[in-house]
C-alpha cells in the first residue's frame, strides 16, 4: 500500500479499500454484499461450490505462453486512484492487447453483475499496465463459451459509482436493508438473510425498538 499523499504538510488518509468481488455482490445484491464484508456471513449451495470448483485452477497463479498470447492466471490488481483491489481469474496478454476473463458458473446474463466486476478488472489493469482496455470477457461454464463485454463509459460510471456505494457501506458499518423480492430465491445467503421477516416488517423494526429501549426513552408517567 503506498504511503498516504502530503498536502500542505498533513497527511490524508487513502480511501478505504474495496473488494473487485464485492462489486458484483453489490449490483447483485446490496445487503449481500453487506453481510459478507460487514458480518463475514457466507453461505454455500450448488452454484457456490460449482464456482469453488471452477476457480480452483484458475486461482492457482501461474503463466502459460502460445504463439501469439501470454495467459496469466491469478493475477492480482489494484487501482490507487479508486481504491480497488482483487484478483483477476485470467489476463490474456497479445501484442497490443491486455484482455481480463472472468470465470463464472453460472449462465451469463448481459449487462449483470458479472460485466461490472470484469469491467473493473479492466480498468484496474489500465492503470496498472499504462494502457486503454475497449473489450473484457466473462466466461460462461454453463454456455461453454466466452462473451465479450464492451468496456464503454456507461459501464466505467457504473463501476465508480458502485464502488463509492460499497465504500459508504464500510465506511458506516451499516448492513443494507433486505430487498424480500424474486433475487432471494437464487442466493444462498437467503438463510441468514432472512429477508421476508425483515424487509418492509413494521412489527420487526418495534420489537426491535423495544428491545433496545433505555430507561431515558420511556415517557413520562403521567402524576
Amino acid at each position: 500500500m503506498n504511503p498516504p499523499h502530503q498536502h500542505r504538510g498533513a497527511a490524508v488518509a487513502e480511501p478505504v479499500q474495496v473488494p473487485i468481488s464485492a462489486l458484483e455482490h453489490h449490483t447483485y445484491c446490496p445487503r449481500q454484499a453487506g453481510l459478507i464484508l460487514l458480518e463475514d456471513a457466507f453461505a454455500d449451495d450448488a452454484a457456490t461450490v460449482r464456482g469453488t470448483i471452477l476457480h480452483e485452477r484458475v486461482h492457482t497463479p501461474g503463466h502459460e505462453t502460445r504463439p501469439g498470447t501470454k495467459t496469466l492466471r491469478a493475477l492480482p490488481l489494484w487501482h490507487d486512484t479508486l481504491g480497488l483491489t482483487g484478483v483477476c481469474d485470467v489476463v490474456e496478454i497479445r501484442r497490443r492487447t491486455i484482455t481480463p476473463v472472468e470465470h463464472k458458473s453460472g449462465r451469463y446474463q448481459p449487462g449483470g453483475p458479472g460485466d461490472v466486476q470484469v469491467a473493473a478488472q479492466a480498468m484496474c489493469l489500465e492503470a496498472m499496465f499504462d494502457t486503454t482496455i475497449d473489450t473484457a470477457v466473462v466466461w460462461s461454464a454453463t454456455d461453454r463459451r466466452r462473451h465479450e463485454v464492451a468496456v464503454d463509459a456507461a459501464l466505467r460510471a457504473t463501476v465508480e459509482a458502485t464502488t463509492v456505494a460499497v465504500r459508504a457501506m464500510l465506511t458506516a458499518a451499516a448492513l443494507p436493508a433486505a430487498p424480500a423480492d424474486k433475487r432471494c430465491r437464487r442466493c444462498s445467503m437467503a438463510e441468514s438473510c432472512m429477508p421476508k421477516v425483515l424487509a418492509g416488517d413494521r412489527r420487526y423494526r418495534q420489537a426491535l425498538a423495544d428491545l433496545y429501549r433505555t430507561p431515558t426513552d420511556e415517557p413520562p408517567t403521567p402524576t
